[in-house]
């Protein structure tokens, strides 16, 4: 059974679990299936207090899928979250990457 299989398995137990949400998101994404990346990532923002790191892949996400303004808008939302979380260094490196795109 692959890590992803293993996760969604964790997941469909206990859908709330954010942690295995986050996890089965960041193995979709290592795995390039960037589309059912964001599907995870978007539920699990919806759901969890992020610092920050799930919007970095979720912005990563959105510019393999070409989309340019969603993947702002999830910087623009990381970096926000993780000023509040007291990661300056994040939040500094996601403004950069919005600034790229800019």
């Amino acid at each position: 059974m692959s890590r992803i299989d293993a996760l969604r398995n964790l997941l469909a137990k206990d859908p709330r679990d954010g942690m295995t949400r986050y996890m089965l998101a960041n193995e979709l994404y290592r795995a390039g299936e960037f589309a059912e990346a964001v599907d995870e990532l978007q539920v699990y923002v919806g759901e969890a207090e992020d610092a920050g790191a799930a919007y970095r892949i979720l912005a990563e996400s959105y510019l393999a899928l070409g989309k340019t303004d969603e993947a702002k808008w999830a910087l623009k939302q990381g970096a926000t979250s993780a000023r509040s979380h007291d990661h300056s260094g994040m939040a500094e490196e996601l403004e950069d990457k919005l600034k790229e795109l800019s």
